[in-house]
């Protein structure tokens, strides 16, 4: 695992924004640009992916410990700054609890196979399918089996 890794999961453990992670260093008097924080974040393949070193990660671990438990003088506990990170997350306006997913097709009778959909004009733009008439159209790749488990049906 590389100090990339480590940073990355961290941040995403953490909850934690760029701009909150060069806070956090300059808590230590590390000062790093949100550019260069951003190329530690890349994909290794990019061109402007940057190696995350030792000194970055340290002053990190070091900024993150004063942010996260405060100094001797000033103590703060941990759930509350981890809290606060939660709570600053925007929600999404759209995005409401959401309830179990249930698949239900839009329009029921569009889907029933035993009789036509009683809207005719609701696929306008889209091409139709070809309908083959029973006996002479595709032929039928699978056939229907019947599977003998080994169980005795009692009649």
């Amino acid at each position: 695992m590389t100090n990339n890794d480590i940073l990355k999961k961290l941040r995403v453990a953490l909850m934690l924004r760029d701009d909150q992670i060069i806070e956090i260093l300059e808590l230590v008097d590390f000062r790093i640009s949100k550019s260069e924080l951003g190329a530690f974040f890349r994909a290794e393949d990019h061109p402007n992916y940057m190696e995350c070193g030792d000194q970055v990660l340290r002053n990190f671990l070091n900024g993150l410990v004063i942010h996260l438990r405060g100094t001797k003088e000033n103590p703060k506990n941990p759930n509350d700054v981890l809290a606060k990170h939660k709570a600053e997350i925007p929600k999404k306006e759209t995005s409401k609890e959401r309830p179990e997913f249930k698949a239900a097709p839009k329009d029921s009778e569009k889907y029933r196979g035993d009789q036509s959909s009683s809207k005719s004009g609701s696929s306008a733009g889209k091409p139709k399918k070809k309908s083959f008439p029973k006996g002479n159209g595709k032929p039928s790749v699978v056939e229907k089996v019947v599977f003998k488990n080994g169980n005795k049906k009692k009649s």
